[in-house]
């Protein structure tokens, strides 16, 4: 197949799983076109299977901001119609399923119909929360995609309370990729963060308020009065400075280090002993995910997808968003008990398993022939 991809190419989970899917169909033969502003932050190496093609600026005075909806919908229509691209793969229903239904009506008038299957992440779902105005845009352009797939079963039913879906939802998980999510031997590594032996707890996020990294901090500063520890933050977003400062506050600068964003996050979690995702909203929860593929359990929350992945005393503990107190109790109860944090070590490898992009990417491929064969020229 000849497959086009729409995504934001950013760290964030759903540019994450778009890129990764994107290398796994072309690792299986199939020809895939990223179409995005710039290049994926994970496209890092060459694949004879991978092109990309870049979505300019309109550049005219009279815009007070850059259109990208009207330069993306003309660059499908440019990239469908010349590569012959036979199916169209959009992740996030705002702006990407708008503007993929408005270059499927142009080609329309040239002959050529190509399906579009939409994938939901969540912001695309919860954003209607804050802002109404944008449910209708959303429900039409999910009702126009000749498929449609959610990260999470949590975030499937999110999409159904909130808006008048006449279409099927297919939940299709987000996976991991083995080969670069595994645990390594990094111990010159860990040394040099924690030269005493120091426990390591791991935070990943784009640092937005909805992901609660003040939480993270407050939590850290329980465990290490009772057990010596590090605090890794990893990322970077607007609530950095703030949390700088919380870290001065609290006197705790030269334990916890901010580290910016990493593309190679893997080498940083093999060296972690728990990983710390207390969101406010989550609708899969990927960096818990991959935190336990290199043998982290995880202290999280208790909202949206989360708990299809992080299973409560198993792989880690769930907790209520915003129950710091509850968070650190079961934090200190598995780094104090070194049995106990093997066996959930051993136990967040079986189920990050489960979600191996071996397992995971045939039901795309099977989803995209359904599609292909089953599509119908959609309003």
């Amino acid at each position: 197949m000849k497959i086009g991809i729409v995504c934001y190419p950013t760290f964030g989970g759903s540019g994450v799983l778009a890129t990764e899917l994107g290398k796994g169909l072309a690792d299986k033969g199939h020809q895939v076109h990223f179409i995005t502003y710039r290049q994926p932050v994970r496209l890092t190496s060459f694949h004879a299977n991978i092109f990309y093609h870049e979505v300019g600026n309109i550049d005219y005075p009279l815009f007070e901001f850059a259109p990208y909806d009207t330069a993306l919908a003309s660059k499908l229509v440019d990239v469908i119609s010349h590569e012959q691209i036979d199916i169209l793969h959009v992740h996030y229903a705002i702006p990407h399923a708008t503007v993929a239904y408005l270059a499927k009506k142009i080609l329309l008038q040239q002959g050529r119909y190509v399906p579009v299957i939409t994938t939901l992440h969540g912001t695309d779902i919860t954003l209607v929360g804050s802002d109404k105005s944008f449910a209708p845009v959303v429900e039409f352009s999910i009702n126009k995609s000749d498929g449609v797939t959610a990260v999470s079963e949590s975030l499937k039913q999110d999409t159904l309370s909130k808006f008048n879906i006449s279409t099927d939802i297919k939940v299709i998980h987000n996976f991991i990729d083995f080969a670069r999510f595994k645990k390594v031997n990094k111990d010159h590594f860990k040394k040099a963060i924690a030269p005493d032996g120091e426990k390591i707890l791991t935070h990943t996020s784009n640092f937005r308020k909805v992901k609660r990294v003040e939480d993270v901090i407050q939590i850290f500063k329980r465990v290490y009065k009772k057990i010596p520890s590090k605090l890794l933050l990893i990322g970077d977003g607007p609530e950095r400075a703030n949390l700088e400062r919380l870290c001065r506050e609290i006197g705790l600068c030269s334990e916890i280090r901010f580290l910016g964003k990493q593309d190679a996050v893997e080498e940083l979690l093999a060296v972690s002993d728990l990983f710390i995702m207390p969101s406010a909203k989550e609708s899969f929860g990927l960096a818990a995910l991959e935190a336990m593929a290199v043998e982290v359990p995880v202290i999280s929350s208790n909202i949206g997808g989360i708990p299809e992945v992080n299973i409560h005393g198993e792989t880690g503990f769930l907790s209520d968003v915003g129950n710091v107190d509850e968070m650190s109790a079961n934090a200190i109860k598995l780094l104090e008990n070194e049995s106990m944090l093997q066996q959930f070590k051993s136990n967040a490898l079986a189920q990050a398993q489960n979600f191996s992009i071996e397992s995971i990417l045939p039901e795309y491929e099977n989803y995209y022939e359904h599609i292909l064969k089953t599509a119908v020229h959609n309003g």
